[in-house]
This record gives C-alpha cells, structure tokens and sequence, in this order.
C-alpha cells in the first residue's frame, strides 16, 4: 500500500504546517475572511491574503505527496485525511479545554448566536443578543463579553458593536454548564456615527474579557 514513505512523511509534515498557520485557537483568526479553503483564508476585508494563499498551495502539495506515497486507496484515502484534517482542530481544542484549560481559556462558541434590532424612535433602538456559551472546565468561570461588528465594506455601519454602549457586560458560567446568555438594552443613538436602523444578524463574532486575558471567538 505504501509506495513512498518519505513522501506520506513530507505531506504530513505540510499538513501540520497548515493546520499551525490559522489553528482557531485560543482566538478565531478567520473571523475577517471572505473567501477560504481548508481553513485557510485567502480573502478578507482588506484584500488577498498573503499567507492564506501560501497555505493553500501546500495544502494542496500535501495532498500530491500523498497520493505519490500511496500504491492504492489513493482517493479513499485523500477523502478520510481531508475530513480528518477539517475536524481535528475542533477534537484537540475540545480535548484541551475539558482537561487542562482555565478560565475563558475552557468556554467554546459555536458560533450561531445572533442580535434584533428592533427601530423605537429616531435616537433609540432596542437591541435584544443571544449566545450560547459552554464552559468545559470544572471550576466556575467569570467574564465580560464585547460584541464585535461584522464587516460590510460597502456601508461599514455599526451593528453587534451598539450592545456595548450599555455595557460591560458580565456573566458567570458554572463549571461543565452551558449556559444561553441573552443581552438585552434600550440603545441611545445620539452620538454614535452610522449605526444600523434595524433588522437581524447571525453568526455574531464576541470577544471574551478575564482581566489581562482575552480570546475573540
């Protein structure tokens, strides 16, 4: 089955090298992306991606070197290291946070929260966030969270961002809990430069405050 060992050795190595360059951990660093393969973003707000478009390319070496070292099974193959590849990083970090991990270093998101903004009057919306927040440790853990606006390079109005002017927001999750965390506020628009008129986002990106220690996720 094995054709070439010192190729299968090489693809795994690059793989690894791959995984290490945009690793969604303790911070998502491709919360900015447009356009990504593999994990790997090759397009965000501020154009291509330079180390991205770099990964990609070794991604897809790696996926050559693999098929070279291999006699047979080389789709099959192929097939199970791309789904292994796409769901490791997600079963270390689970394992990590449920053994070792402290603080907001154990909470995980899954990333579907979401914020209504429902229009008042012409200086005030009514602003209504949901998350859900799991904290992997054992021990209780407290934070402040930060809404973070989604980018529109077209308008680059102020959306999930206006929940802070109420703000700071802070929760206790217990240890091994999950917890739905909804925030709720009458915004004042007076002074705050192109805010949303109303309507709904998904898919909120949060930052999570434990004094010094920060994670974006």
């Amino acid at each position: 089955m094995v054709k070439s060992k010192l190729a299968l050795i090489c693809s795994a190595v690059i793989l690894c090298i791959c995984m290490s360059f945009y690793f969604p951990y303790p911070t998502n660093k491709t919360i900015d992306a447009r356009a990504s393969f593999m994990m790997l973003p090759i397009r965000d707000q501020d154009g291509y991606v330079v180390l991205g478009i770099i990964g990609s390319f070794l991604f897809i070496l790696a996926m050559i070197l693999l098929g070279i070292g291999l006699k047979k099974y080389r789709v099959r193959t192929m097939i199970i290291v791309v789904l292994g590849y796409s769901f490791l990083p997600t079963f270390l970090i689970t394992i990590y946070q449920e053994t070792l991990a402290k603080g907001i270093a154990a909470i995980s998101y899954d990333g579907n929260g979401t914020c209504q903004f429902d229009h008042v009057s012409e200086d005030l919306l009514n602003g209504e966030c949901s998350i859900v927040l799991q904290n992997r440790s054992s021990e209780s853990v407290s934070f402040e969270i930060e809404f973070l606006d989604s980018f529109f390079p077209e308008d680059e109005v102020r959306m999930e961002s206006l929940m802070n002017l109420n703000g700071p927001h802070r929760f206790t999750i217990e240890g091994n809990s999950e917890e739905t965390i909804e925030v709720k506020a009458l915004l004042d628009l007076t002074d705050v430069p192109n805010p949303i008129s109303g309507g709904t986002t998904t898919n909120i990106h949060i930052k999570l405050i434990e004094g010094e220690d920060i994670r974006i996720l």
